[in-house]
């Protein structure tokens, strides 16, 4: 039995193929940073987004998608890519200019097309257009939307500026119109309990997300996070504690649920902590190990969602 429902299996299911994803940085924002909500942005978010790694957004979508591919082409003889928008809130811009950012992406060797975004800047008008393009271009099309935490308490330390209710609106409107949803989900948050790990995992194989991606909380200079840690107002949980989590977290979610990856990275020059100081890797394969030594899997807790029992009247 396999430990958990990797992405790279998922892949080769449905391409028959190892898949690249091609990273695609445009000019976008926040509503939680130009003062739609807030200026602040999140407590845990640098002034580059996630995309540390990426080509400057002065690059046009194809240009980015066209340099990217031709490396990973000569480097791994690959022939089928995803293009992952990924920085900031993709969806956060006129339905007009979306649409044109996406109708760039959509190439003949881009199989998949992922869009990183927030719960609250996903419209209606904008999940028609991925609708009908999904249908016409015969693309797959993923909604990767931040959630981070199912408590409440925490989004609002976290100053995500939204709820689960927002998180929940978004995943059934997207999930209305076929297309496929990923959970940005973060185990090792200092104010959240184990029991909040399980409720997170819980509520998105209610919902029937149809991928994870996990994350550990890293910590930045110049954020309120950074702040907050140089301040000894908050420390991170042990890495012990994170792994625990992880497997808990696993343990929970239905097994039909794909497994994006297990463990983020951040960048070096920036950071305060991540990863205990340790590879990305090395977690991954502690976590691994655990799992394997103590019989765990992905969905050996998952027996919560369909009633085992029926009202005593019932059987008279």
């Amino acid at each position: 039995m396999d430990l958990y429902n990797k992405y790279s299996d998922y892949l080769k299911r449905r391409y028959g193929t190892k898949v690249y994803k091609l990273p695609i940085n445009i000019p976008v924002t926040c509503p939680n940073r130009d003062g739609s909500i807030s200026r602040n942005g999140c407590v845990f978010c640098g002034d580059e987004g996630a995309g540390f790694e990426n080509l400057s957004n002065t690059l046009g979508v194809r240009e980015q998608l066209e340099t990217n591919m031709k490396y990973i082409k000569q480097k791994y003889n690959a022939a089928q890519f995803i293009a992952y928008f990924q920085n900031f809130s993709n969806t956060y811009l006129p339905s007009r200019l979306f649409s044109e950012y996406i109708h760039q992406a959509v190439t003949g060797d881009i199989t998949a097309i992922y869009i990183s975004t927030r719960p609250d800047c996903i419209t209606n008008d904008q999940l028609d257009f991925l609708k009908s393009l999904k249908t016409r271009r015969k693309l797959d099309i993923v909604l990767e939307i931040g959630l981070q935490t199912a408590n409440h308490h925490t989004l609002k330390i976290l100053n995500r500026g939204h709820s689960l209710a927002e998180f929940t609106d978004a995943v059934l409107r997207t999930k209305s119109r076929g297309l496929k949803t990923c959970a940005h989900y973060i185990t090792d948050l200092p104010w959240d309990t184990q029991d909040d790990v399980i409720e997170g995992s819980k509520i998105l194989s209610a919902l029937g997300v149809n991928q994870v991606k996990l994350h550990s909380l890293y910590i930045l200079r110049d954020t309120k996070l950074g702040e907050m840690y140089q301040d000894g107002i908050v420390s991170p949980v042990c890495i012990e504690e994170y792994i625990q989590r992880t497997i808990t977290f696993l343990e929970y979610l239905s097994p039909e649920i794909v497994i994006q990856r297990l463990i983020g990275r951040a960048p070096k020059d920036r950071t305060l902590f991540c990863n205990w100081g340790m590879s990305w890797w090395k977690i991954r394969d502690m976590v691994e190990e655990k799992m394997y030594c103590e019989g765990s899997y992905q969905g050996k807790r998952f027996n919560y969602l369909t009633p085992k029992t029926t009202h005593p009247a019932a059987e008279a």
